[in-house]
């Protein structure tokens, strides 16, 4: 579970899904924000968000992961980070926490072959997503897109050895990648395209090569941190209320739920799939009251 920062996100609600399906879960963190999701999870101010639904499949009451490891997915080998970033505080106590690295200890802690069922890749950052497309800068906008879209093929690449035939590969979209969003810019709606176009590609790939399916869900608004940073998450999320099929906010619940049936062998025949999880929205050609 690649890109858990926090309990707010649908990474977390995802891997609690998972966890409740009888899944092990291990997550991956950014090492800015590792040391305060590790001292939130040992201090138990996550405790209410890792309770466990009923009926249940976990042999806890809890969400436990089985590793945190530092991943900060714009780096796929240590040769590829800068120096300052190397000796930064948050940083150098992490070892290895590149992409590689991170394939790396994968394989060091439980083993070469057949030990990784589901990959969910639940990332992204655009530095410049404030600013509207025709005013982000060149470093900002591949900057979103390395962080975003080419994240999930290294991390198919690197961890693909690893996984097991018939396993799941998971990202996640927005409707942005297919139509204009207004505010959501620096470079952020051509990651998301790209990502959904790489989706089919490795869902070929990786389809051919290691009988692994690969699918993305392109989830309707949600007040996450990373969310809120766009400034007008909230007006997206009005919006949808008002407007979609389903006049409901989306819940963290609902695309997690989707996301383990996806990961799961109910979902055996699906791949190269972008999947709508958003009350309906995206099948509006007009928005009506």
């Amino acid at each position: 579970m690649a890109g858990v920062a926090d309990a707010g996100g649908f990474g977390f609600a995802i891997a609690r899904a998972l966890y409740e399906c009888g899944a092990t879960v291990s997550v991956a963190s950014w090492p800015p924000a590792m040391g305060i999701f590790e001292k939130m999870l040992e201090r138990g101010k996550f405790d209410e968000d890792r309770k466990l639904c009923d009926g249940h499949l976990a042999k806890t009451e809890m969400l436990e992961f089985e590793r945190v490891y530092p991943l900060d997915a714009v780096f796929d080998t240590m040769d590829d980070v800068p120096e300052d970033i190397k000796q930064n505080k948050r940083y150098a106590p992490r070892g290895d926490f590149t992409i590689q690295g991170l394939a790396d200890s994968w394989k060091k802690d439980f083993g070469e072959k057949d030990s990784l069922d589901i990959l969910v890749h639940s990332l992204a950052n655009g530095p410049e997503v404030h600013l509207d497309l025709i005013e982000t800068s060149r470093k900002g906008y591949l900057a979103a897109l390395s962080a975003s879209a080419y994240s999930l093929v290294s991390m198919c690449h690197r961890l693909s050895p690893m996984m097991s035939k018939g396993s799941s590969v998971l990202s996640l979209s927005y409707l942005a990648a297919v139509q204009v969003i207004h505010g959501y810019g620096g470079g952020m709606s051509s990651a998301k395209a790209a990502l959904e176009c790489d989706t089919r590609y490795l869902s070929y790939q990786m389809g051919r090569r290691y009988g692994v399916r690969v699918n993305t869900i392109s989830a309707g608004p949600f007040l996450s941190r990373a969310a809120n940073a766009t400034g007008v998450v909230g007006d997206y999320i009005e919006h949808y209320r008002q407007h979609a099929p389903i006049q409901e906010n989306l819940t963290q619940e609902e695309v997690a739920n989707f996301a383990a049936f996806l990961s799961s062998p109910l979902a055996s025949g699906m791949t190269g799939t972008v999947v709508y999880v958003d009350k309906g929205f995206h099948s509006l050609g007009m928005s009506y009251g």
